[in-house]
């Protein structure tokens, strides 16, 4: 049974209202109302459980009432609950709408990667190194390893978040953040291979120009293509159904760190096609995440507002 927890301090003039459309949902359940108790902001203090299905309703007929402009709504995830009552609701009334994602919380989720500290730039650049390394000594597991070191795909599901939702700040901060990270990136990347090759201790095999995994990486192709849609698919679902180790698939399929890495190194050892091969991979890459992400949140909201549709009937 997936519940979800709601605190919200009332203003005294919209308290019994909230009350009412509160106790007058059949998916609410364990309303407790303590008047006067909140401070900061003052008002009235409400709990309750709400079925996840249900949640959206129940959110929007808050924000109707401005709970969240003139008081407060906290939402916390149900690890577990026993309740015959919700259980007999979940199971007979509510169907496939049960396992609704809670479009507040998913965007939460989003925008609480759209952040973007230091420590997002300094990841980029370590995840850059990684990957050169990786290209260097063709070793796939280092590829991998700076594919999962990445953060870039929290800001790229931020930029899809921002456009969805028409916000023009988001998007030029994702952007923005995108854009300073991987320059940081391919520029300490090319200041450590510029090392490795001024040392000379780059692999022979690469001297010789063996390099299976930087050719897969600076050769965009259909099959690249086909990864980024899906993987962004994937992404967007596994964000909005909480599914983190299929969110950490994503991460280890997508070039993106790796094209920025093989930027670097290829203009340190002066291969400008692979360089400008790679270029247009992480280009491609970053674009069809985004767009795809775009796409997919749109397409999962008419789905899941067509079963709430036929719910309701």
């Amino acid at each position: 049974m997936e519940m979800v927890h709601l605190r919200l301090v009332t203003p005294p003039d919209v308290t019994d209202e909230t009350v009412d459309m509160l106790t007058g949902d059949r998916y609410v359940f364990n309303l407790v109302v303590l008047a006067s108790t909140a401070r900061h902001p003052d008002g009235d203090a409400i709990e309750c459980d709400v079925l996840a299905g249900a949640a959206n309703e129940v959110l929007r007929n808050l924000r109707e009432l401005d709970v969240d402009r003139r008081g407060s709504v906290v939402i916390e995830s149900v690890d577990m609950a026993f309740s015959g009552l919700a259980e007999e609701a979940e199971t007979h009334q509510l169907g496939a709408l049960a396992h609704a994602p809670v479009w507040e919380a998913v965007e939460a989720r989003i925008r609480a990667e759209g952040t973007y500290l230091p420590s997002f730039y300094v990841y980029l650049i370590i995840a850059g190194i990684i990957g050169s390394v990786g290209i260097l000594t063709n070793s796939q597991i280092l590829i991998v390893a700076a594919m999962v070191v990445g953060p870039e795909y929290g800001a790229i599901t931020s930029v899809a978040l921002g456009i969805d939702r028409r916000n023009g700040p988001r998007i030029r901060q994702g952007l923005f953040a995108l854009l300073v990270g991987f320059s940081l990136a391919v520029a300490f990347t090319l200041l450590f291979s510029l090392l490795v090759r001024g040392l000379g201790i780059q692999p022979k095999a690469f001297t010789l120009g063996v390099r299976p995994v930087s050719d897969l990486i600076n050769t965009p192709n259909f099959f690249s293509l086909a990864v980024a849609v899906l993987a962004g698919m994937v992404g967007i679902m596994s964000l909005t159904q909480a599914r983190t180790s299929a969110l950490l698939g994503v991460f280890i399929s997508v070039t993106t760190v790796p094209a920025a890495a093989d930027i670097g190194v290829s203009c340190a050892f002066a291969s400008w096609s692979e360089a400008r091969g790679s270029l247009l991979q992480l280009l491609l890459n970053i674009v069809v995440l985004i767009a795809v992400g775009v796409l997919t949140l749109r397409f999962q909201r008419a789905i899941w507002r067509q079963i709430s549709l036929r719910n309701s009937r």
